[in-house]
């Protein structure tokens, strides 16, 4: 298992506020969700819309093992939006959807407990 996704793992080192503010995290709902085929690792390629300001942007993420591609749509996840781009094969990741790992490691998207508006900042 990665470090990062160690239950065990020590806490990362201390950081300040503003560092933390720097990472912009938003809530936004899944709008579609299809295979990504071309990824080495099981993968799906969803949007995300987070609301006017930011609109929908897409991601890839790997949560095959704990999700369908037909109940995704509809479900609000949170995801960094102030990151660049990242090209996965041919396809363009615009945010990180976040996630916590189950006991065997595979993702468990990170999400509101009740629906809340659509690009409302993490704080």
């Amino acid at each position: 298992m990665h470090l990062l996704h160690d239950p065990a793992a020590p806490p990362a080192a201390e950081i300040g506020f503003d560092q933390f503010l720097a990472v912009d995290i938003r809530v936004g709902r899944i709008v579609s969700a299809e295979p990504f085929r071309e990824a080495r690792k099981p993968a799906y390629k969803i949007v995300i819309d987070f609301g006017p300001t930011i609109g929908e942007r897409k991601s890839s993420v790997q949560i095959t093992e704990n999700y369908a591609l037909e109940e995704l749509p509809g479900r609000m996840v949170a995801a960094v939006v102030n990151f660049p781009p990242r090209q996965i094969g041919k396809f363009m990741s615009q945010v990180l959807t976040l996630g916590f790992p189950d006991e065997t490691g595979a993702v468990v998207l990170f999400s509101p407990d009740k629906d809340v508006p659509l690009g409302g900042r993490l704080f």
